[in-house]
């Protein structure tokens, strides 16, 4: 990975099912004697209650199921082709998000700001756990903040009609536009400053501190273990 990225292939896969997930996946194994970056950038953000074709709440599902279950797919093709790297895409929303393990997909409860937030945590853990177990493999892992960006992600947020024009000139005033939005995960899907680095969280191109509960050991490591009972990794 020197200063020029060139990029051969690029696979956008939906990560609402697994099974299109799956057919893709055999077939990757097959074609592709390599591959040297991973970036789950996947995301819905607070839709209404809804539930994947399996069965999973749409945003814990897609936001970080989704991740989970691609990424542990394609860690022997990674691993082969070390010095390899992983990409999360998360959001400073983590801060807001609880790991509930009695209600992961939210049968008892469901808050679409909260299940949004919890999901972006996810992604953190998921990180955080994955960097220990990739630990001399050559392949490293990191997360990052995109910041609040123009796209279509925010289609399900209900503006009222007189307000529309108001938040369109927010948005371009202050929003990042989607090649802004990208660098951060360029940067470390590419840049020689993070060769070794490993699982940390980024923003800006910087690393930046998270909050006690996105690095706790013993909830990352229980998260993966349910998360794999819930995908059947094992």
């Amino acid at each position: 990975m020197g200063g020029v990225a060139i990029f051969h292939y690029v696979w956008i896969i939906h990560q609402s099912s697994e099974s299109k997930g799956f057919l893709f996946l055999s077939s990757a194994h097959k074609e592709e004697p390599r591959l040297d970056v991973l970036i789950n950038n996947a995301g819905i953000f607070q839709c209404p209650y809804m539930k994947t074709e399996e069965g999973f709440e749409m945003q814990f599902g897609v936001n970080h199921l989704g991740h989970f279950l691609l990424t542990n797919l394609l860690l022997d093709l990674l691993k082969r082709s070390a010095p390899s790297r992983v990409v999360v895409v998360s959001s400073k929303l983590y801060k807001y998000g609880e790991i509930n393990f009695d209600d992961l997909n939210s049968e008892k409860s469901y808050n679409k700001s909260f299940s949004y937030s919890r999901s972006k945590l996810a992604n953190i853990l998921f990180t955080h756990e994955l960097a220990k177990q990739l630990e001399g493999t050559g392949v490293t892992v990191n997360c990052l903040h995109p910041g609040i960006v123009r796209t279509n992600l925010g289609r399900h947020i209900n503006i009222p009609l007189l307000g529309q024009p108001i938040f369109k000139m927010v948005s371009w005033a202050f929003f990042k536009t989607p090649e802004q939005g990208a660098q951060t995960t360029l940067y470390l899907a590419t840049s020689p400053e993070v060769k070794g680095v490993s699982g940390k969280y980024f923003g800006d191109c910087k690393e930046e501190e998270l909050l006690p509960k996105a690095t706790d050991d013993a909830v990352a490591k229980k998260l993966w273990d349910v998360s794999e009972r819930m995908v059947g990794v094992i």
